[in-house]
């Protein structure tokens, strides 16, 4: 298998490499019983949804090199000692440490394994205590896991593993550390920043609140899912690199929770576009835009900025911005940013991927000067990206954005092209 360098310096450069977790049985097995507990408001029919997933993923393999999580797990559980370190590490993680739920699942073949590791674990109801137990699984779905974009986040040559803010979606990161230590398709450092610096025990990160800018910019959100202490955790490891690195930080609400991330407020289009929820971005007077530099080892300032694009434009990068909704009415702005009409991902510079039904926002980028093709043109092959300058691609996302998440979210990029 031909091995693939870990290297993103961007949110637009040519993709040439992306992590995806194809929904399955995990997303069926949540009941309205156990949906909060998932982080779900609703649930999905996954009948609905597949198809237009597939569209989204054809467009991926079409343009990019594609590894399905479901696939790099199996692989490195035909490794046995790698094997038993993760049931170690999961068992430890999810309180389960009694000898006989340990020794059943490692008793499990090991593709029936990575399914159950992804999909749950059902409960032997073999004693009269586990009978009565109102829970169905001893080992939780994680039908969070197809957002692959946050337990893990490549930035320059590194991957860097995240700390959930909630424990329910632990065994993602656990999974993807464990991928990227073994697997040995993958060149990379991996790096984990909560792990090795963060000591008040508070701290939290995920990937949907990192975006690369540049090579030495990163913006990074903080609200509901990372923590102040998070970032700090970041800034130490930045502390240990080379050369200088500015981190700009955007305070996110608590509420509503389409605010989870900031990518579900601001994504990257082309080298002189961005899409933003302008409500947020530009219109705040109480969310936070701070800047800050490290360089030789230390925080060199901390500064607050109008936003986030006046920070970007103090260090040359001067971005258009396009709205999410539309300019013309706030209703239909906070609608489509519900709906994860901001969270757009680059398959290059000008070629974005994002959810059709939020129709103002198309609009919108088609009035900016990107084209409109859907993702089942380019999968059966009646459109090719190459025959565009801008476009929007688009996925039509009815089912999949009552997940909370979109096509950023979906994906979690490996490799990226350099960009100028």
């Amino acid at each position: 298998m031909e091995k693939l360098s870990v290297n993103v310096n961007s949110e637009i450069g040519k993709l040439e490499g992306v992590i995806v977790h194809s929904p399955g049985a995990e997303v069926e097995n949540m009941t309205p019983e156990n949906a909060q507990r998932a982080l779900y408001s609703d649930i999905l029919n996954l009948e609905i949804a597949m198809p237009e997933y597939n569209n989204f993923l054809g467009v991926l393999k079409k343009n990019t090199r594609v590894f399905e999580v479901i696939d790099l797990l199996k692989d490195i559980l035909k490794n046995d000692n790698v094997k038993q370190n993760l049931l170690k590490q999961i068992c430890e993680n999810e309180q389960q440490n009694e000898d006989d739920f340990c020794s059943y699942i490692e008793a499990i073949d090991n593709k029936e394994l990575a399914r159950q590791m992804i999909e749950g674990v059902e409960m032997k109801k073999d004693s009269l205590t586990r009978y009565l137990d109102n829970e169905h699984y001893c080992l939780h779905p994680l039908p969070n896991f197809f957002f692959t974009r946050d337990s893990g986040f490549s930035v320059n040559n590194q991957v860097m593993i995240a700390k959930m803010a909630k424990h329910v979606r632990d065994r993602e990161a656990i999974i993807m550390e464990n991928i990227f230590k073994y697997h040995p398709v993958f060149e990379t450092k991996i790096v984990n920043p909560v792990s090795s610096f963060d000591r008040s025990g508070k701290a939290s990160i995920e990937g949907g609140d990192v975006l690369v800018a540049r090579e030495d910019i990163l913006l990074i959100g903080t609200g509901v899912r990372t923590t102040s202490q998070g970032i700090d955790s970041v800034i130490e490891h930045f502390k240990t690199q080379a050369g200088t690195k500015h981190i700009i930080v955007q305070e996110l609400p608590y509420t509503p929770e389409s605010f989870i991330h900031l990518d579900m407020t601001f994504t990257f289009l082309d080298v002189d576009k961005c899409m933003i929820f302008e409500p947020l971005i530009m219109s705040s007077t109480r969310m936070l835009t701070i800047h800050i530099t490290i360089d030789k080892g230390e925080v060199v300032s901390i500064k607050e900025k109008k936003n986030i694009l006046a920070a970007l434009r103090n260090l040359g990068m001067d971005l258009e911005p396009v709205y999410c909704g539309g300019n013309n009415d706030l209703t239909i702005m906070e609608r489509e940013q519900w709906q994860s009409g901001a969270n757009f991902v680059a398959l290059e510079p000008g070629k974005v991927i994002g959810y059709a039904r939020n129709v103002n926002t198309i609009e919108a980028l088609n009035n900016s000067g990107f084209e409109i093709i859907t993702a089942k043109d380019i999968v059966k092959g009646n459109a090719k990206l190459e025959d565009y300058s801008k476009v929007v691609v688009t996925i039509q996302g009815n089912e999949l954005s009552r997940g909370g998440g979109g096509a950023r979210c979906m994906t979690m990029p490996l490799r990226r092209g350099e960009v100028k």
